[in-house]
């Protein structure tokens, strides 16, 4: 049973004001229903898009592992390490945000591409192999596509948070607030028939007393 709202008057000018506002919560209501099945489209194509960057992360690092382990069986483990020593690069990031549905979602932008050239990551061409070179250019090509994913993922978090706070508010709504308002506005109109009832009994008695004095 939904609750009565507490401190409510039993009189017609509440009952107008309870009908003002059980109209407003039913609008508010369908709002945020569509908005939460907009949101939840929303969410899932960015969850398929997160899934698709996933496999596309995979099978680049597993490209990658491959080249390593070639270069590794090829130079050595430690020959490979050293020159992996010899290639630091700063990773420049722009960090922005954009809105789906009124929810804001980070943008990671690289100011430069990650992969390079062989003659820019720092080792002599004397020194590596083709195994070492393609295997830095597959990290370097996974780790723009890992920096992709992060912002995803982060997208699909703030979105699944706002579908959450969404669906408590409608919930809120349909199981709470407005069978609230109902059963307030059906519990005023009740007083206000039964008040009716006694007026007009009241109302009965004292005719009554008035005709058998005129009688007298």
């Amino acid at each position: 049973m939904p609750e009565i709202i507490e401190g409510i008057s039993p009189t017609r000018m509440e009952l107008l004001r309870l009908s003002r506002r059980e109209k407003l919560a039913e609008k508010g209501h369908d709002l945020l229903r569509e908005k939460r099945d907009a949101l939840i489209g929303e969410f899932l194509d960015v969850v398929g898009e997160v899934r698709d960057a996933r496999k596309a992360v995979d099978g680049k690092l597993k490209e990658a592992f491959n080249f390593l382990i070639l270069a590794q069986a090829k130079s050595g483990v430690e020959q490979v390490r050293q020159l992996s020593l010899m290639t630091p690069q700063e990773i420049r990031l722009d960090f922005t945000s954009r809105s789906i549905m009124g929810v804001h979602v980070p943008t990671l932008e690289l100011k430069d591409g990650l992969a390079r050239k062989v003659t820019e990551r720092g080792y002599g061409l004397i020194d590596s192999s083709a195994a070492v070179d393609r295997s830095a250019k597959s990290f370097e090509e996974a780790l723009e596509k890992i920096l992709k994913l992060a912002e995803l993922e982060e997208a699909v978090r703030n979105l699944a948070g706002e579908v959450e706070k969404t669906k408590r508010r409608v919930n809120a709504l349909e199981y709470i607030m407005i069978p609230s308002l109902k059963a307030t506005r059906k519990y005023i109109r009740m007083r206000l028939e039964e008040m009716e009832r006694e007026n007009f009994g009241r109302l009965k008695k004292i005719k009554a007393m008035l005709e058998r004095k005129e009688r007298k």
